[in-house]
């Protein structure tokens, strides 16, 4: 195969910045919580931001998955739409300086951002302006590129609306047709709100790897306990990582459910975490490593992410620290 993972999902230039809770009061918005925005409420939040530092990246949640994948050393493609502007250049050129092949026909407007503003307890809230990246279709899925890959990666976030629903769905129905295994990330708990129904069907159906945290396993299941959340997911999906934050996660594959340590850490900034996780078992199952090792890697990973600002890993993960965590 070409590629280990193929992902699918929203292109969005994260800017991030931290801030007080004062300055969060100031704008009138909750914390921790994702909100769409338009353009005109993006720009009056950046003038708040004159004077604190800001980084920026390629981001998404299915992007960051497909970085953190080529980071450790896999070979990843991505799908999701930018606009022939300087935002879309600057995320094309993130991804493939990267070494992640992103070829999409550019669209009109302008590209997605995501503006993060973290807060001194590492909480994050983001104001999310789709722009053109709401445009992905169908017609943008290549199917040559499904064909060669191991895995489908689709981003909840896509079933918030069309086309970009239809172009997730055709992404999976080529995974299938193909033989390719299709992994699912529920995204995020208000999206079971509105699309509970659907995801389990694809749960139920074409979906081999469920990610889900646990607040979105418990509105799936209408369970509490997290191993009776995955018992359930399990019980019509061939494999499930449920992540719990400081406990750890829970993968089960073959009927087995196989306990991962959470890694200390402490907290600065959580955008990205599940993100980085999901690369870590994508990338361990489709290069060799068994379920355990994979989830150790993901885990550690995820807390490094977490330890500091941003999604992309600013200490790689050395040759003697993959093997230690191999080893155990």
């Amino acid at each position: 195969m070409q590629y280990d993972v193929f992902g699918i999902g929203n292109a969005l230039v994260d800017i991030q910045a931290h801030v007080k809770d004062q300055t969060l009061q100031q704008l009138k918005f909750a914390k921790g919580v994702m909100t769409l925005v338009e353009d005109s409420t993006q720009e009056h939040v950046l003038s708040h931001l004159s004077g604190h530092p800001i980084s920026r990246c390629a981001g998404g949640s299915a992007a960051n998955t497909i970085m953190g994948i080529a980071e450790f050393g896999g070979k990843a493609a991505y799908l999701g739409k930018v606009a022939n502007d300087p935002l879309g250049e600057f995320f094309l050129t993130d991804m493939r300086d990267r070494g992640v092949k992103i070829e999409v026909q550019p669209g009109h407007g302008q590209s997605g951002s995501c503006v993060i503003l973290i807060t001194d307890d590492a909480q994050r809230t983001m104001l999310t302006n789709l722009a053109v990246s709401s445009t992905l279709s169908p017609d943008d899925v290549d199917e040559e590129t499904i064909r060669n890959s191991k895995y489908v990666y689709v981003e909840g976030y896509l079933f918030g609306g069309e086309p970009n629903r239809s172009a997730a769905r055709r992404a999976i129905e080529l995974a299938k047709k193909h033989g390719v295994k299709v992994a699912f990330t529920v995204s995020d708990p208000f999206l079971i709100q509105y699309h509970r129904e659907e995801f389990w069907s694809l749960i139920e159906g074409p979906v081999d790897l469920l990610f889900c945290n646990l607040e979105e396993a418990r509105a799936l299941t209408g369970k509490d306990d997290p191993i009776e959340c995955a018992r359930e997911i399990h019980s019509h999906a061939e494999n499930v990582a449920l992540t719990m934050g400081d406990h750890g996660s829970l993968l089960m594959h073959k009927n087995e459910a196989i306990p991962i340590e959470g890694v200390p850490v402490k907290a600065v900034d959580t955008t990205g975490a599940g993100d980085m996780y999901a690369a870590g078992i994508l990338y361990g199952i489709t290069n060799g490593l068994t379920w355990q090792q994979a989830g150790r890697l993901a885990s550690f990973a995820a807390s490094r992410i977490v330890g500091q600002l941003g999604a992309r890993l600013q200490q790689p993960i050395t040759k003697t620290e993959r093997q230690r965590l191999l080893d155990q």
